[in-house]
């Protein structure tokens, strides 16, 4: 089954991607690094299906996420007008992070895994603790 938009089920949070023809090389296959632009929409996606899009944490609670680590494993590729899924599993919350696989669907068939290290920090770009407000949030989400 294929996702055609964002939704959560079973802690899984679900995104659809259509691929385009800037997405791709001369041989219409996506560019390596462009798994990592999926995911970064589909985190973002996350954290505004739960209330807290990127903007308003950085307002509200003076807080921003920074990528602190990020490992991709390719397995298969993909092509001009494919429709993905990426799938967000939060695999661990800590005081100051979150860790997180993202999957990169095509009909169900795994092209990617995505292991992403999340960071929150200041304004000054030094670790500080997640807001109690997305911290009561996240274990609905925590595999």
């Amino acid at each position: 089954m294929t996702a055609t938009t964002p939704h959560t089920k079973d802690g899984v949070f679900y995104f659809p991607v259509r691929i385009f023809y800037e997405d791709t090389d001369a041989g219409g296959v996506v560019y390596h690094s462009n798994y990592l632009n999926f995911c970064e929409r589909a985190r973002t996606e996350w954290l505004r299906s739960m209330g807290n899009p990127r903007g308003a944490l950085k307002e509200q609670f003076g807080v921003m996420f920074a990528v602190r680590r990020a490992n991709i494993e390719w397995n298969k590729p993909a092509r001009l007008d494919d429709h993905l899924v990426i799938e967000t599993r939060l695999q661990e919350i800590g005081k100051v992070r979150m860790a997180m696989q993202q999957i990169v669907t095509r009909d169900g068939v795994t092209l990617a895994v995505v292991e992403i290290e999340l960071v929150c920090i200041n304004d000054e770009f030094m670790p500080t603790a997640l807001p109690d407000a997305l911290l009561a949030k996240l274990p609905a989400f925590a595999s």
